[in-house]
């Protein structure tokens, strides 16, 4: 108790025992370091945070943010240009040969031109470059190259193939079968359908199995349009790609009735291709044979429509120097295609400089004929020396190219 009132008093005077004061001490040296410690903290900078890996990871994700960019002013330039590349000497042309242009000059035309009997459609041997006469524009143009060409076909046959009438997928079919069996080993064929959509069912193959199974694999049309300006344009711009001669094979009614295209637009494209002769082969004529003009107002117009679509399929063999054919019957077929066979096979190949050089790319309009020797128009005899007709078959056009500045 007395020892209590002891240590009160001497706190109350500011005296404490020894232990006591030890301790304190001890407090205030703590609370002096706290002190310092935290006026340093003050004083010096936060150390900076880690840099980021600007590399993009091994995984092939976008790299890390690239933080803050400070932009140069306007009138300042970068403080690390690279320096400007050494002079390098340009490339010129070896001395003599022509600067190198992307413009092509090509100023030769080729002209395929078959000649057959009227009656029996037979191939006319024989003749010499002196028997032609081609015209362009009404200009005669001189023959400079000349041969008779037979070798291997790439055609693109294209076969209506829609929910119509099964007589024509019928007739499509056996069409098409018939031609296969005039084709050789060497020969390119594929085969493209449509309806209001076009699909290739066998691109382009000389295994004549595989296009026979592709013609057979067609049985069940998904729609019953048939948009055969679209599939011809689409047809024509796949051979374009291709070198060489190529020919379409275009067995189908020749009614349209949803194409995007109009019938003008797809006359410019078959004129304006090059390289490619088009055979037509209509389908459904025994059909129509029956019912021409029967059974009311009704047939009378579909009557009407397919008129229309034989002279469009008419003119798209014409324009390119092609034939059209109508069969009505299933045994016409071989004829048909035996024919055809010829007229690829079997052409005459004139080459010529056109008088007109211009590369403006204009249409020009061809006309070929047949001279005897003196000048005069061909004739052809049989051996009873009877007078033979015979037609001439050549595009009647071609567009010149085009100079690219």
């Amino acid at each position: 108790m007395l020892m209590d009132t002891e240590v009160a008093m001497r706190k109350k005077q500011g005296i404490l025992p020894a232990g006591m004061r030890v301790i304190w001490v001890v407090v205030l040296m703590l609370a002096g370091f706290a002190a310092v410690e935290k006026a340093r903290g003050q004083a010096t900078p936060p150390p900076p945070p880690p840099a980021q890996d600007q590399t993009a990871p091994d995984a092939g994700g976008p790299a890390g943010d690239s933080g803050v960019i400070a932009l140069p002013k306007k009138k300042e330039a970068p403080a690390d240009i690279p320096p400007p590349a050494p002079d390098v000497p340009k490339v010129k042309n070896p001395e003599g040969l022509p600067p190198v242009s992307l413009h092509l000059d090509t100023t030769e035309v080729t002209v395929d031109v078959g000649v057959l009997l009227e009656k029996t459609h037979q191939f006319v041997p024989g003749l010499k470059p002196n028997n032609f006469r081609i015209y362009e524009d009404g200009v005669a143009q001189k023959v400079t190259g000349f041969k008779r060409t037979e070798a291997p076909i790439t055609a693109l046959v294209i076969c209506e193939f829609a929910a119509t009438n099964y007589t024509m997928i019928y007739d499509m079919r056996n069409a098409a079968m018939a031609f296969t069996q005039q084709l050789r080993p060497q020969d390119y064929v594929a085969l493209m359908t449509f309806d209001m959509r076009t699909q290739i069912v066998s691109d382009f193959t000389q295994d004549k199995r595989q296009f026979q199974e592709a013609i057979m694999s067609l049985r069940i049309p998904g729609f019953s349009e048939t948009n055969v300006f679209d599939a011809l344009y689409e047809g024509i711009d796949r051979l374009e790609r291709i070198e060489g001669r190529k020919y379409i094979i275009l067995i189908a009614s020749g009614r349209d009735s949803f194409s995007k295209l109009t019938l003008d637009k797809i006359l410019k494209k078959v004129k304006e291709s090059r390289d490619i002769t088009i055979y037509t082969i209509s389908t459904g004529g025994a059909m129509r044979a029956m019912t021409e003009g029967r059974m009311g107002m009704r047939n009378q117009m579909r009557d009407i429509d397919f008129l229309q679509a034989d002279n469009e399929m008419k003119t798209f063999a014409s324009m390119t120097g092609g034939a059209s054919y109508f069969p009505r019957f299933q045994g016409e077929y071989p004829d048909i295609f035996n024919e055809i066979n010829r007229n690829i096979r079997s052409k005459y190949e004139l080459v010529y400089h056109p008088t007109n050089t211009k590369l403006d790319g204009t249409y020009r309009k061809l006309r070929v004929e047949l001279v005897d020797d003196e000048g005069q128009p061909l004739h052809i005899q049989d051996e009873k020396h009877k007078p033979l007709k015979y037609d001439i078959i050549a595009r009647d056009g071609y567009r010149a190219r085009q100079q690219v500045e």
